[in-house]
């Protein structure tokens, strides 16, 4: 069930996120689709319609996040929270690979939110080397 978010809000949360997704930072401008607008903490567990609460994001690292908040840890039985957009610093729980279409991840959080997420998927990563030819990535967002 979709919710409403108004103009003003979106327009916030687009101009914090500078229309990059907030998981992967994929700049909106580069893709064929529109991003959107994802509950960090889902509504079905009581996450809020609020800009505290609300990030942009491509809708593959929004599917497959979904309502999750969790993700399997280093071990893969221990659970680990996903990375908070807006609480978390990205720089602090990723990096990218030397040739820059892949994302490391630097904590066990940030590990976790690749792995759920599938942030290194083969076609983002194909596409990123594409980008990165263009002079396009990785993006500048400091």
């Amino acid at each position: 069930m979709s919710v409403y978010v108004s103009a003003e809000l979106r327009r916030r949360i687009r101009a914090h996120f500078h229309d990059h997704c907030a998981y992967c930072l994929t700049p909106e401008a580069l893709t064929v689709v529109i991003f959107e607008f994802e509950h960090i903490l889902p509504r079905s567990l009581g996450g809020a319609t609020s800009f505290e609460n609300l990030c942009l994001s491509c809708p593959t690292c929004n599917r497959h996040k979904s309502d999750r908040t969790f993700g399997a840890g280093d071990e893969q039985t221990r659970m680990t929270a996903l990375f908070h957009p807006h609480r978390d610093a990205w720089n602090d729980h990723f990096s990218w690979s030397e040739d820059a279409t892949e994302l490391i991840g630097l904590t066990p959080s940030g590990k976790a939110t690749i792995d759920t997420l599938r942030m290194n998927r083969p076609q983002l990563i194909r596409v990123r080397r594409l980008w990165v030819a263009m002079g396009e990535h990785p993006p500048d967002l400091q």
